[in-house]
Order: C-alpha cells, then structure tokens, then sequence
C-alpha cells in the first residue's frame, strides 16, 4: 500500500484541466488557443505547488508556448535514426515551431517505471507482534487454522 498522495485535489485539478484542454482541441481544432490557457494555468499550479507531472503529460505539452502536441493537429511527428541503432521521435510544435526530440526504444523504461524505485513492502515491526500477541489476534489465527484442518480430516 503506497503512501497517500500529498495535494490530492491539486493533482486532481491538473488533470481535469489537461483533460479540457483535450477535449477542446478534440471539439474544435482551430480553438488551440482556449487549449493553451488550460495547459499554462495546468503548469503554473504545478510549477506553484512545486507537484511532479507523469512524464507522459510533459511530453505532449509546448514547453515555449504551452500549446497541446497533438500528431497531425498541432504538432508534426517524425522519426529519425541516428548511428545505427538509437531511433528518435521528433515532435514539432505547428505554433512557434519548437521541436522535442524523444528517445523510441523499445527497451527503454522510465525510471519510475521500474521495479526497483517501487517501495518494497517493510515486515512488521517486532512490537507490533507482542501487541497483536496481547489482544489474542495470533492465538485466533492459530486455532481458526486448526479448525479448518480438523474440518479436512
């Protein structure tokens, strides 16, 4: 069980206005502009209240004009190889023609991602124990197993 999240409604408010942003350039895509005012206010409450974004947002936001990337709405995709293996996506915002280059690699995994920046699950501490032993929470656990391999016999 993870730690409970620290600003719940703030986060939850960055992600409604990510998802109007959305949905206004979805409706209407030449009313970019109502979408950028959503994703710079979206950024100035994270930049605020010093909040992480999921790589995955960042990704598909302007980082000059805070406008949306959206493949063949706002923005221009391209994929580019560079020596011999290491492929790139290269997204290029249509309003003031900043590009982002991103790293395709199929083996490539963010570090959050990954298995070892999870917090692994502590044991119970040694006086958790005595007190569980103290209400009689062991001792029913003890006697309910033996009831059911009593009951299989």
């Amino acid at each position: 069980m993870g730690q409970p999240l620290k600003d719940k409604d703030a986060y939850q408010r960055l992600n409604f206005l990510y998802q109007a942003a959305h949905c206004v350039v979805s409706q209407n895509p030449e009313n970019v502009e109502l979408a950028r005012f959503y994703t710079f206010t979206q950024r100035t409450i994270a930049r605020r209240l010093v909040l992480r974004q999921d790589p995955s947002v960042k990704r598909t936001l302007c980082k000059k004009c805070y406008s949306l990337l959206i493949p063949g709405v706002t923005a221009t995709t391209r994929q580019k190889k560079k020596k011999r293996k290491t492929r790139f996506t290269v997204v290029k915002c249509l309003s003031c023609g900043q590009s982002k280059t991103l790293l395709n690699n199929p083996d490539y995994s963010l570090w959050s991602d990954r298995p070892e920046a999870q917090i692994e699950q502590q044991q119970e501490p040694a006086c958790l124990l005595e007190i569980e032993e103290v209400l009689g929470k062991k001792s029913w656990n003890v006697t309910h197993e033996q009831e059911k391999s009593q009951g299989h016999s």
